[in-house]
């Protein structure tokens, strides 16, 4: 299996190709080597900006300026890409995820996480051995970057994944925080649920003591949570983050309120299925054409919107009214499932301008990814290109042109070529 990917030529490339040579002549400058200017695209920029026929000029990887047709000076001989009527916005960072622990599964994961879109993920606390965290320093040409949690920390839970520690006592919590510092890992994740009262869930003494150890650390911590009063008794303790929203039942003035008191704790929401039959031909590119009639089958076909979906559906955007930063996540180990989710938080009620702040520039902000989740000068040049604005509707997002990664067009032709031969 292949770990290095030759960049694709989109299907508007050819065009741009002779635009470029009509321009450039016999070739560039030494100082425009490197460089290449997207015209015309509408530019959602990922702080919630947006500029109508903009100009991203990129060099050497990197984002050189970002203005309004006009506003950049675009030096003679650079390379132009016409991309009148696309959409480029900051690929996508998914704060919530869980990759395979083998290298060579890990590695088609991040490939075909770049084939959706996706610049970065983290994966939450299911990582066994070291091979995720080695590949953090790693930048596998066309794929997506990736972060890791390592080992996560619950209570015992027989019968499901041993790979997080199972801590019973005060001395456990720290002896678990000691071994992810000493691993450098990027989060500490944890889980606090009964999983329907078959488990004594991390009591409020234990997930304290971890997160009273992961700050003496300088480590941030971030929940699974189901619970309301679960909710209230982290964000006491000084939780990070949450890696869901609350399920149980509607969120109440307090724990708005505590959540008001602690406006750097981020919720990643991590919404669940809406219980509506939804389009998924959109994946034909990587997914078989059986998985997808499985996938179909498999949908659940009520007359409305789930109860479940809904509960969480009405706290994420009393949250967000209220204020609280939204980033995004998708759990599981599905790359196209970015999509997914970020429809069902616009069906939740979410403007799609703010989904995507969250799914880019907040989620940067949240794994200190400083330099991409944004079109800004200095970033990582990692965007999409779109036939149709998100903006306009958000299941756009998977109308894919073309995917940049570190300034370079992802071979998603060859990508899908490959998981289809695999089987998906």
């Amino acid at each position: 299996m292949p770990t290095a990917q030759t960049p694709r030529q989109s299907r508007w490339w050819p065009l741009c190709v002779l635009v470029m040579l009509g321009l450039t002549g016999c070739g560039p400058e030494a100082d425009i080597e490197g460089v290449s200017a997207w015209s015309g695209a509408r530019l959602i920029l990922g702080d919630g900006a947006v500029i109508e026929n903009g100009v991203l000029m990129v060099r050497d990887g990197s984002i050189e300026a970002v203005g309004a047709e006009g506003s950049v000076d675009v030096p003679d001989g650079v390379q132009v890409v016409d991309a009148t009527g696309k959409t480029i916005m900051p690929a996508l960072i998914n704060a919530h995820f869980h990759l395979a622990s083998e290298r060579e599964a890990r590695t088609e994961q991040l490939l075909h996480l770049a084939y959706y879109g996706t610049a970065a993920a983290i994966s939450l606390g299911l990582d066994e051995g070291d091979t995720g965290l080695l590949m953090r320093d790693e930048v596998i040409e066309g794929g997506a970057r990736s972060q890791s949690a390592g080992r996560g920390i619950t209570s015992p839970e027989p019968g499901r994944s041993e790979v997080p520690f199972w801590i019973t006592s005060p001395t456990e919590a720290r002896e678990a925080i000691r071994e992810l510092a000493t691993a450098e890992v990027d989060f500490v994740k944890i889980w606090v649920d009964s999983r329907d009262l078959r488990y004594t869930p991390l009591s409020e003494e234990l997930y304290s003591e971890v997160i009273a150890a992961a700050h003496e650390a300088d480590l941030r911590v971030t929940a699974h949570v189901f619970n309301l009063e679960d909710g209230k008794g982290l964000l006491n303790a000084g939780i990070d983050a949450f890696a869901h929203g609350i399920r149980d039942q509607d969120v109440d003035d307090e724990i708005v309120d505590m959540w008001r008191a602690r406006t750097d704790v981020v919720l990643v929401p991590n919404l669940p299925a809406t219980g509506l039959p939804s389009d998924v031909s959109w994946m034909s590119g990587t997914v078989p054409a059986a998985t997808l009639a499985e996938m179909r089958t498999r949908q659940a076909e009520g007359p409305g919107l789930s109860a479940f979906f809904q509960i969480q559906a009405r706290n994420l955007v009393r949250l967000h009214e209220a204020g609280v930063t939204i980033a995004f996540g998708t759990d599981g180990g599905s790359p196209w499932a970015v999509h997914q989710e970020l429809e069902d938080m616009v069906q939740a009620g979410m403007d799609p301008g703010d989904v995507i702040v969250a799914a880019t520039k907040n989620s940067a902000d949240l794994l200190r990814l400083d330099d991409l989740g944004e079109l800004r000068a200095g970033a990582s040049a990692d965007f999409i290109v779109l036939d149709a604005s998100p903006l306009e509707d958000i299941r756009n997002t998977r109308e894919i042109d073309s995917v940049v990664l570190r300034g370079e067009v992802v071979d998603r032709d060859a990508i899908g070529r490959r998981l289809l031969e695999q089987g998906g």
